[in-house]
């Protein structure tokens, strides 16, 4: 026992000497400058960690200022030092001894392309990013649709295009599918291309395009799937931002985004108001082959009125490190009003008198939105290893009531009533095998119903009042239910990597039209198979080779077959006996990054089989004007054709300076559509074209000039013959209050060009059309104010605190 005695106060003393000697740690200063490889240029709000291996945790770090530099108070010791920026390549320096105050000296990082999927992006600059299956566009700050909406957004993506009426097309084929955070969305609603004016540009983070989709998407969109991603912050405490914009003709609104994250709860919230006036101009001039048949000059001027609020507020809860559950509710309310006047000018070919008719045609609609949703996360222990469960549930109706006037006589009151209900679930499983491969599989099951009740009720000259047409007053009942089941599997071999899918989906409709007694049920199943293969060949090029089968359903108003009147002599009618349109695609693409240049190219090819065309044909009723007789012509969807669709795409991005980018984007497609109707040759053989250029300038006191160019080439077909059209934005913006906030100018449509022009050729008439939707030049001033938000981009747990921006 003595001796352990002993022993022990020996080893005492001995600890305690130790520490006494141990020299006192005391905080010392360590600056230096971060810069950019490539161009030398310093890197503002690069991070700086301190990591501790004693205490396994980064203990102090910061940011580096508008030069560069970063100077950092930090305990003597021993520690791993990391210099992180955005889109560039970490450098650590591992067991760095501090002593006494020193500069580590200038830092230069090297772009890294890979990793700029990892963050949330608040961003100076916008990027485009690709992989195995999509384009990933990282909207950054792209002053053109500052204050503007997300059409806006969508006009300036590569390989996307918007056209006056606010149509999406994806390398000029229009039947895109269109996702909100990868799913169908109440911010879309019944009417896609008004929800898309409504909801804020600031609030889109980025937007996935994707031209070969793999099997975990939806069969749906035959031109593939444009998915746009919101802002979601997860910053501990408060973070937000506001814009308001005004505009001219008239337009107004205010937007802004909120999130609050304390311990395992984080609150978000995006709401926006916006007004707008917009004029609109339309034009057909009809001229008839028969010499009995008076020609007819047709114009319609209108005035669009839209206003409404749009709100998307949630709650994420983080269950435990591993589980996280997120509550979301979407409101809209749109109140719009269209005031339109109709002049129809009639000439006898015979007498050459001509007549003229006036009418007037004041809309008023109103429509909401809501949307209640739940998604619950799963990740297991292996890094990818995950399970997720989706549920939404939609609510959408919108009324349409117009007071036709004819001539100073009100003539037709005719009300349009929907009604939509929709429910989502949704479930994901991935599984990763190895190192480099994974195993996915997953259900979606998409239930909806619609109802439409169009109302017409025309004047009894005899008795004044307003009776009911029941020729025209149809109500139509339409039910889609989807199921679908997928796998998919992906791996790397070295440079080579794939992801193979399969996907099987069971669309189930029934068109129920209670006013003629009419019940229809149809049930289709088909299976839609994936490949997405990629070789590296270095580290700044890589290869890609897709395959995959796609579709286009019917929508409800192409089956109803109840017509509707645009105007008296021109009528809508759906065919409730339309198939789908399915498509094969195939794409070969190229990445090159080189000097300050990056090349994006891909050659495709798609053929299609019961292609949707709309045919104009007579329908042997006519329509009696100022005691003139007019054909009444009629338009409606068929399955016609076969469609090649064989074409190139050519991006190329020029940085040469952080102060200048150069974007361009160039597509050529051709193609060859065989078919026809009653007897018709409806064949066509077409080539056409579009091109793209911005340019972002930085000029003397941190101006911001950018200018955005686009031109779309002609279009034909059988009937028709679109002439190409041109348009030019502008647009300057200038931070404030130290990178606080920042104000943008910018002109739409600056040479007043964005006018849609068409010459249709059918058996027994020609007609030219000119559309002009949003009538003309517009400007917009916007003001955007951020707090405890950055407007720079920031990785993921790059600062001390570990919970940076994701």
């Amino acid at each position: 026992m003595r001796k352990y005695l002993i022993s022990f106060i020996l080893l005492s003393l001995f600890s305690y000497t130790l520490i006494a000697q141990r020299p006192e740690r005391k905080e010392v200063l360590i600056t230096g400058t971060v810069i950019d490889k490539a161009t030398k240029q310093p890197l503002e709000y690069a991070t700086i960690a301190f990591f501790s291996k004693r205490q396994n945790k980064i203990v102090t770090g910061g940011i580096t200022d508008q030069k560069g530099n970063f100077s950092i108070p930090v305990l003597t010791g021993m520690y791993d030092v990391t210099i992180e920026y955005i889109a560039f390549k970490t450098i650590t320096i591992p067991d760095k001894k501090i002593r006494q105050p020193e500069t580590i000296g200038i830092i230069a990082l090297e772009e890294d392309f890979e990793s700029l999927g990892e963050v949330e992006i608040i961003a100076e600059r916008t990027t485009v990013e690709v992989r195995l299956d999509k384009k990933i566009y990282n909207v950054g700050k792209d002053l053109t649709v500052s204050g503007g909406n997300v059409s806006d957004v969508l006009d300036n993506v590569p390989s996307v295009s918007v056209d006056a009426e606010g149509n999406v097309a994806l390398r000029g084929n229009d039947n895109v599918r269109i996702l909100i955070n990868g799913k169908p969305s109440g911010l879309v609603g019944l009417n896609s291309t008004d929800a898309l004016r409504q909801l804020p540009a600031d609030a889109i983070e980025k937007v996935e395009v994707i031209t070969s989709p793999s099997a975990r998407y939806e069969s749906e969109g035959t031109a593939g799937i444009l998915n746009i991603i919101l802002r979601r912050s997860k910053l501990q405490g408060l973070n937000g931002s506001i814009t308001a914009n005004v505009g001219y003709p008239d337009a107004a609104g205010i937007s802004g985004n909120v999130n609050y994250r304390t311990g395992d709860i984080n609150f978000f919230n995006t709401t926006s108001y916006r007004y707008n006036e917009s004029i609109g101009h339309w034009y057909n001039d009809v001229k008839y082959n028969d010499i009995n048949t008076p020609d007819l000059d047709e114009k319609r001027d209108w005035t669009d009125i839209r206003k409404g609020i749009t709100t998307n507020t949630g709650l994420e809860w983080y269950i435990n490190d591993s589980a996280s559950l997120t509550s979301a509710f979407i409101y809209r309310n749109n109140d719009n009003k269209n005031n339109s006047i109709n002049n129809l000018v009639s000439l006898d070919k015979i007498t050459g008198e001509t007549s003229r008719n006036i009418r007037l045609d004041p809309e008023k609609s109103d429509n909401t939105t809501l949307q209640y949703s739940l998604n619950f996360i799963k990740n297991f222990e292996k890094s990818g290893h995950k399970l997720t469960f989706d549920f939404q549930y939609e609510d959408s109706d919108e009324d349409e009531n117009s007071l036709i006037n004819v001539d100073g006589t009100n003539t037709d009151k005719v009300a349009t009533i929907e009604g939509q209900r929709k429910i989502l679930l949704q479930s994901d499983y991935v599984l990763p095998i190895g190192k480099n491969s994974q195993f996915e599989i997953g259900y979606r099951g998409d239930f909806s119903d619609r109802t439409t009740d169009y109302i017409v009720e025309l004047l009894n000259t005899n008795s004044g009042s307003f009776e009911i047409d029941n020729n025209l007053t149809n109500t139509f009942n339409f039910r889609q239910y989807i199921t679908a089941t997928y796998l998919q599997f992906g791996s790397k071999i070295g440079e080579f990597s794939y992801l193979l899918g399969l996907r099987l989906e069971n669309t189930r409709t029934t068109l129920d039209q209670p006013t003629s007694g009419d019940f229809k049920k149809k049930s289709l199943t088909g299976l839609f198979p994936t490949v997405n293969l990629n070789y590296e060949i270095s580290d700044d090029q890589n290869l890609s080779l897709g395959y995959n089968r796609r579709l286009r359903r019917p929508r409800g108003f192409m089956l109803n077959p109840f017509p509707s009147r645009s105007s008296l002599t021109n009528v809508f009618q759906g065919n409730p006996d339309l198939d789908p349109t399915y498509t094969d695609k195939f794409e070969l693409g190229y990445l090159n990054r080189f000097n300050h240049f990056t090349l994006s190219t891909a050659v495709y090819y798609s053929h299609s089989t019961n292609v949707i065309s709309f045919v104009s044909r007579r329908t042997g009723e006519t329509v009696i004007i100022d005691n003139e007789t007019f054909p009444v012509i009629l338009r409606g969807p068929v399955n016609i054709a076969t469609n090649n669709r064989y074409g190139l795409e050519f991006n190329l991005n020029y940085s040469p300076s952080r102060k200048w980018r150069v974007n361009t984007d160039f597509n050529i497609f051709k193609q060859e559509i065989e078919g026809a109707f009653n007897g018709i040759d409806l064949g066509s053989d077409n080539l056409t074209w579009s091109a793209r250029l911005t340019n972002k300038l930085t000029l003397p006191y941190s101006i911001d000039w950018q200018t955005n160019m686009n031109y779309r080439g002609p279009v034909s077909d059988a009937q028709n013959d679109r002439k190409g059209r041109f348009s030019t934005n502008l647009a300057f913006s200038k931070d404030l209050f130290k990178d606080k906030a920042s104000i943008a100018f910018n002109v739409r449509d600056l040479f007043n060009s964005r006018i849609s022009k068409n010459h249709i050729i059918a058996e027994n008439f020609t007609t030219d059309q000119e559309i002009q939707f949003r009538g003309g030049r517009t400007y917009n001033l916007s003001f955007t104010y951020r707090f405890n938000q950055k407007k720079k981009m920031e990785r993921n747990g790059g600062s001390h605190g570990g919970d940076d921006e994701m």
